[in-house]
């Protein structure tokens, strides 16, 4: 349905609500976790793959773009509706990204991080064909207005599928900039696992943010049928902030650092105190990255800037705590409330802030200064946990919010593809208006399972209507699943599943053979590098240490190597003093601390329980270091 977003706000009104006590159980993360990711099945436009598990769907806009002498076939749709917005789209596909990136581990030990990947990638091969020039985007396809006359299933769908671009001549700076984002976010996502993509998107990140910075203006003046349902309040400028940060995270090019720091006053990132986090307002999530890149010791001269950054971070988080001076309102219930339109989708992005910044505090050895006083890391995780839990059923009327999750959740979803019997059911064609008759207007459960949906969830007092023309509250939206992701993958890992602040990337990314990248721009041939001798596993009686080669690249001529270390207690007893002797090291190393001529345990951690591992990793440009146990109790 239609998706007015309130002008922004910076001040709300403090609500009520108490922190969750420090437990982490109680909901099967894992269940909701596998659930959500399938929710993006279901919205999938164009050829569905064998590999579909949402079988009651179908392929659907298989002409789309043909009209415009393109194919821009696939991607997803944005809600209930059968309109593919970019500015959303683009949006879930970076906080996909941001969850793998985060998260990544965590989702590969609950066996998700496959499911993930293919989401993220529907995505992205998508915005590629949006993208067939630098200064060129497509924005949408299908117009909110025809569509919304219409309810019918997206197989059977006859309303209007023009697309519609920004370019030189129509600029769209905040469309090209999330896009540029949710490329470069995904490039680090995939780098491990498909090289020659990865770069691709890059390639794709760096034309649409130079598109984005220098043809500036508001993509919703350009593509104008775009302002009834997803109007850029905001304006251009997180966004360009927003790309840059990824952009800078997925190379480390100090030019994005730089223009970080340049362009944070006059941009905004250092200005604005945020209370929300979403589709259309990107600076919470920036001042977050930015932190990040302060506390990992990239800032340099410019640390002063970046604490400016920080310091709005620090605000969202305080204010979302309810400690800050301007504070986020909430339900009686406790649950963070922002608008009465779709509030959740705020709920799952601020908590996904809360999990990662939680986590970045605790590898920095970092609290948290709020007005009301010194928070911990741990109350942050905390606090979006009761945020979650709520959306799983812990609030006062006791309904899962998450479609399919538990035994009481939304029934009658605002979604043209649940509500109508499937077309492999009944193959009938259902007509514009003979849907609204038919299948909108009745008074019983969905014939699909929407399964793993979030929906707008409850008012400002926990009132909620399970009722398909409701759809301020049952109308799900991608963007209220993808960040939820990562938080899920985080709490189901429980205590032992927080990341260490580690540089995802520290390099300028450079393909070491020749890559496809898309044209205009021409191909860099380099020469073969050595590659370097792999260390072989190692036992030391009870522990064992694992080594691997995670990326390489090239920078000013040289091959740079990144190493993974695992180090595992196979004993049925606890391992403590852990003391590790790392030889032939000639780079950087995270994830241990260095005391006298060993390494021993981060500060976060004490001992090893049986059975769990330590990874740290470092960077140098020669073969694996030689890592040895010089010291350890069992007991």
């Amino acid at each position: 349905m239609v998706k007015f977003q309130k002008p922004l706000l910076l001040v709300l009104v403090m609500g009520l609500g108490l922190l969750c006590p420090l437990v982490i159980g109680g909901h099967d993360y894992g269940q909701a976790l596998s659930n959500s990711i399938l929710f993006f099945e279901a919205q999938r436009s164009g050829y569905l793959p064998g590999s579909q598990r949402v079988k009651w769907r179908s392929n659907s806009g298989l002409n789309d773009g043909k009209a415009n002498g393109i194919d821009l076939v696939g991607g997803y749709y944005d809600a209930g509706d059968n309109v593919k917005f970019g500015l959303p789209m683009a949006f879930t596909i970076t906080m996909m990204s941001w969850s793998i990136v985060e998260y990544g581990k965590q989702l590969a030990e609950s066996g998700e991080l496959g499911h993930a990947m293919e989401a993220v990638k529907w995505g992205t091969d998508y915005l590629i064909k949006a993208h067939p020039e630098p200064d060129v985007l497509y924005g949408e396809v299908g117009d909110g207005n025809t569509d919304h006359y219409c309810w019918q299933r997206p197989e059977d769908m006859t309303t209007n599928r023009q697309a519609y671009k920004v370019d030189k001549n129509h600029p769209g700076s905040d469309l090209a900039g999330e896009t540029a984002a949710a490329m470069a976010a995904a490039s680090i996502a995939f780098r491990r696992y498909n090289p020659s993509y990865s770069y691709e998107l890059l390639t794709h990140a760096k034309q649409l943010f130079a598109f984005a910075d220098e043809y500036r203006g508001k993509y919703d003046s350009s593509i104008t049928v775009a302002q009834k349902y997803y109007r850029s309040y905001s304006g251009y400028a997180d966004e360009l902030l927003w790309a840059s940060a990824w952009i800078y995270q997925a190379t480390n090019d100090q030019y994005y650092l730089n223009y970080l720091a340049n362009n944070g006053d006059s941009l905004g990132g250092t200005g604005w105190s945020m209370t929300e986090f979403g589709w259309d307002v990107k600076y919470a999530g920036v001042q977050v990255l930015v932190a990040k890149f302060l506390m990992q010791g990239n800032a340099g001269h410019h640390s002063p800037v970046f604490e400016k950054y920080q310091e709005k971070a620090e605000h969202f988080m305080c204010s979302c705590l309810g400690k800050g001076s301007r504070n986020v309102q909430r339900t009686p219930g406790g649950l963070l409330f922002r608008q009465r339109w779709n509030n959740l989708q705020f709920v799952t992005s601020a908590s996904f802030l809360l999990s990662v910044y939680s986590d970045y505090l605790t590898s920095a050895g970092k609290s948290l200064k709020c007005d009301s006083g010194t928070v911990s890391s741990s109350d942050l995780l905390m606090f979006a946990k009761s945020q979650v839990d709520y959306i799983l059923g812990d609030n006062p009327r006791a309904t899962s919010y998450m479609v399919g999750y538990g035994g009481n959740y939304p029934r009658q979803v605002h979604h043209r593809g649940s509500s109508i019997v499937s077309i492999k059911v009944n193959p009938s064609f259902v007509t514009c208006r003979g849907g609204y008759a038919t299948w909108f207007s009745r008074k019983a459960s969905d014939p699909n399972l929407l399964t793993g949906a979030i929906v707008g969830g409850p008012d400002a007092y926990d009132n909620f209507a399970d009722e398909r023309d409701n759809y301020e509250q049952t109308e799900p939206a991608t963007y209220n699943n993808a960040p939820l992701l990562g938080t899920l993958a985080r709490l189901h890992s429980g205590h032992s599943g927080y990341n260490q602040l580690l540089p995802v990337v520290v390099q300028n990314l450079e393909p070491i053979v020749t890559l496809p990248k898309p044209k205009p721009q021409p191909k860099r041939q380099y020469k073969p590098q050595p590659k370097p001798t792999p260390s072989p596993a190692k036992s030391y009686a009870p522990i064992t240490i694992v080594q691997k080669e995670t990326a390489k690249w090239v920078s000013k001529g040289k091959t740079y190597y990144r190493y993974s270390t695992t180090v595992t207690n196979k004993s049925p007893k606890t391992l403590s003093n852990l003391k590790i002797s790392v030889s032939k090291l000639y780079g950087p190393l995270w994830g241990l601390v260095k005391s006298g001529g060993s390494y021993v345990f981060p500060s976060w951690l004490n001992s090893l329980p049986s059975g769990k591992s330590l990874e740290f990793v470092y960077i140098h440009s020669a073969s694996a270091a030689d890592v040895s146990v010089s010291q350890y109790i069992l007991s």
